[in-house]
Order: C-alpha cells, then structure tokens, then sequence
C-alpha cells in the first residue's frame, strides 16, 4: 500500500508542477524571492489548483512514509516527472513522441531495479540521536543555501536548474522529518507528535521548500528546474533513510543491479527533461539573455 500510495503522490505531484508553473510563468522576473509573488499567484484560479494538488500529494505521501521506509517512498517520486511530461503535453497542446514514451520506458525500468534490488527494510528514526540530527540538518541546509546562492547569481535556465536542486533537497529533508513524525505519531501518540520537535520543523521548513518552489518555477521553464525537483529529493532521503535511519538494503551483487537502475534514473530523466513538452512555450533555452 504504501508503494500504491507514492505513486499516487508522484502523480498529485507532478500536476502540481504543471499548474504551478502554468501560472508562474506569467510572473515577471523582478517577483523572484518576493513574497508579492505569492500574492500574485493566489489570484489565479490555475495556481490555486496546483497548490490543492501540492497538499493532497504531501498528505498521501506522508501516510506513504509511515506504511514504508524513506528509501522506499522516496525514489517512487521519481514516477513525477514522466507523469508531468504527459500532464504538460495535455496542458501546453503538444503530444509526445517517441522520445518521451522510451526515455519514460527507461525509467520505469530503472524505478523497478532499484527498488527491487534494494528492498529497503526496518531503519528507526527514533533511535537517531540528537547530535545526528545536528550534524544532518546543517549539511541540508548548507546545500540548499549553496544552491538559493548559485540561483541568485544566475539568470535564465540556470538560475531555475539551481533553484530546483534546492527545492527537491529542501522537500526530501520535509520527507524525513515527515517519516520522524509518522514514527513518533505511531508510539507515543498525538501528545508524542505535538512535543515533537520534528513536527514543528515541518511546520516552518515545509512552507520555506513551497516558496523555494515558486521561485524555482518562475525563473525558468520546468525543463531547467524539473531535474533538480526529480533527483534531488529521493537521493537526500533515500541517503539519509540509509545512513540515518538505518534502513537495511541488499548487499553484493544487488549493488550491481541498483548501479544500473540508478545509471537508468539518470538517463531516463536527462533525456526525458529534454523535450520540447516540458519547455510550455518558453523561449528560455534558446535566449537566456533576454530575461
């Protein structure tokens, strides 16, 4: 079920980031990092769609996490990206081609091997120590700011593929908090949950990752911020369920057949991030210096 319910959340997901940035795109750059853009963006009836779809997928994702592991939920995530390339080519007017059905092809083979070989099981975020948390919090937060500074610094393509590996770091590290609290939730309760400080840090770092979000997808088309959204997020989460949590994968030769999963993840989602069907009409790519 939980694997059910993460691919449920990939496609919430990605008709999240179609809509989101159907309307986003219509911002002009000064909005960037302004929280006038989201006073625009509430205006629009489109954007307000995509955010109904954001809290529905981070609720079914989050009952996805306290039914599997991190390292199992969070790679399914990568199913977003060829669902938001067909959702795109519905809501842009274009269709996709042979392309796009084997780069899709591709990574749906690429999500069963590494899931498959890895078969993740047990991990206790309880158990971590607070030192731990520490120490893992700043590295997620020294990456996410090295990226929001690279962003700023750019313009164009560029500055929306920094924001998007910022904005997929930001929402995997939410994941993992999510998993503490669904953890937390199923021993101590409701009163475990609220003296949580886990719950709290959802509170503030989710609503920071959704403007990250909206920022990410103003800059630049989804060709440029889509890989970081895809990548990004499952490899903080599946690393940090691993080496935090403890989350036990196969050893030995399941190596070699997550290797060749992972090479297909990356292949699938460089060649698919590619299509015509992700760049809604932007001219981006062919001019950055026009922004």
């Amino acid at each position: 079920m939980g694997v059910v319910l993460a691919v449920v959340a990939a496609v919430l997901n990605a008709a999240a980031s179609v809509l989101q940035r159907k309307a986003a795109r219509e911002e002009p750059e000064e909005r960037e990092f302004s929280i006038g853009l989201l006073f625009d963006l509430v205006r629009r009836p489109v954007w307000l769609a995509g955010i109904a779809c954001v809290i529905t997928g981070f609720l079914v994702q989050a009952v996805a996490l306290t039914l599997a592991g991190v390292a199992v939920v969070q790679p399914l995530l990568v199913a977003e990206l060829p669902f938001t390339v067909l959702l795109a080519a519905w809501a842009f007017g274009a269709r996709p081609g042979v392309r796009e059905w084997t780069a899709i092809g591709v990574l749906a083979a690429g999500l069963v091997l590494v899931v498959v070989a890895l078969a993740p099981t047990g991990g206790d975020p309880v158990a971590v120590s607070g030192w731990t948390w520490v120490v893992g919090s700043a590295v997620v937060a020294v990456i996410v700011g090295a990226t929001v500074v690279a962003g700023r610094g750019t313009t164009g393509s560029a500055r929306a593929g920094w924001l998007g590996i910022g904005t997929g770091t930001a929402f995997g590290y939410v994941a993992v908090l999510v998993a503490a609290v669904g953890a937390i939730a199923g021993r101590e309760g409701v009163h475990g949950v609220l003296t949580a400080w886990q719950t709290w840090a959802v509170v503030v770092v989710g609503p920071l990752s959704f403007f990250l979000l909206q920022t990410a997808l103003q800059a630049g088309s989804l060709v440029a911020s889509q890989p970081g959204f895809t990548l990004a997020n499952p490899l903080l989460a599946t690393a940090w369920g691993v080496v935090v949590y403890g989350e036990q994968v196969r050893g030995g030769a399941w190596y070699a057949m997550a290797a060749a999963g992972g090479a297909a993840l990356v292949l699938g989602t460089f060649v698919l991030v590619r299509s015509p069907l992700l760049s809604d009409g932007d001219q981006d790519e062919a001019a950055p210096a026009a922004r």
